[in-house]
């Protein structure tokens, strides 16, 4: 790459990333409850985080997941498809597909499904065709008998931020191939941090086509999309182009 072609790919990446952080405001005044507001699917979405867990705080890559599918609604339209979000955290990601039409199950470990309870339910309430269902959803525990496949079919499985240097990253892996199909899509949004992000891609690709649809270098996040490998593509380790 010349330079040229390197300023050019460092501005639109600046211009991106402006766009996006747009759509999180403040509220103007003092407030008895303290809340991040945000602007999605036409709507203003409030978000109250917990600052006890780790996981019920927001992180740019739910803002970029959101984003792109915001302004993507052609190409991604997600009017009466079946959506299971993985560590839903605060639930924007959750809250802005509902509002985009989708039948959303969000899911999160049982500390942090009060505070994303809250959330779905102020900001999805009224507003949308289908009303989410928020659940317990503990990594590779219990998935055949919570999430039998015979029934829970998904058109999408969306994640933000799911990976990271924790213990659980075989767990999530058993997790997105227990729900997922052959037509299953799945939109991962993820911020490179550690050596943990770059081994857990890898072994992500032996068993998904994975393609990479956004880069913010800036930002260190990547989107991609990807579908489950066929027996025969796992064997020739193909890759999506």
């Amino acid at each position: 790459m010349d330079q040229d072609e390197n300023t050019e790919g460092v501005a639109a990446d600046a211009e991106l990333v402006a766009e996006i952080m747009k759509r999180n405001f403040r509220p103007s005044l003092i407030r008895t409850e303290a809340w991040e507001g945000y602007v999605f699917a036409d709507m203003e979405i409030k978000i109250k985080e917990s600052s006890e867990y780790y996981g019920a705080v927001l992180w740019p890559s739910a803002m970029v997941l959101c984003h792109f599918l915001d302004t993507h609604r052609d190409e991604f339209n997600l009017t009466d498809k079946s959506i299971v979000e993985l560590g839903a955290g605060t639930g924007l990601v959750t809250i802005v597909t509902s509002l985009l039409g989708a039948k959303v199950t969000s899911t999160d470990l049982p500390n942090i499904l009060s505070n994303l309870k809250y959330n779905v339910t102020r900001n999805t309430r009224g507003r949308c065709r289908h009303e989410p269902i928020v659940t317990e959803l503990s990594w590779g525990k219990e998935l055949e008998e919570r999430f039998p496949r015979a029934t829970c079919r998904y058109d999408y499985i969306i994640a933000a931020d799911v990976v990271y240097s924790h213990p659980y990253l075989q767990e999530l892996m058993e997790t997105f191939l227990h729900l997922s199909s052959e037509n299953t899509v799945i939109l991962w949004a993820m911020r490179f941090r550690l050596d943990p992000e770059n081994r857990f891609v890898d072994m992500f690709q032996e068993h998904f086509q994975l393609q990479e649809l956004l880069d913010l270098p800036s930002l260190r996040i990547k989107l991609y999309s990807a579908r489950k490998r066929t027996p025969t593509q796992q064997e020739r380790g193909q890759d999506v182009k």
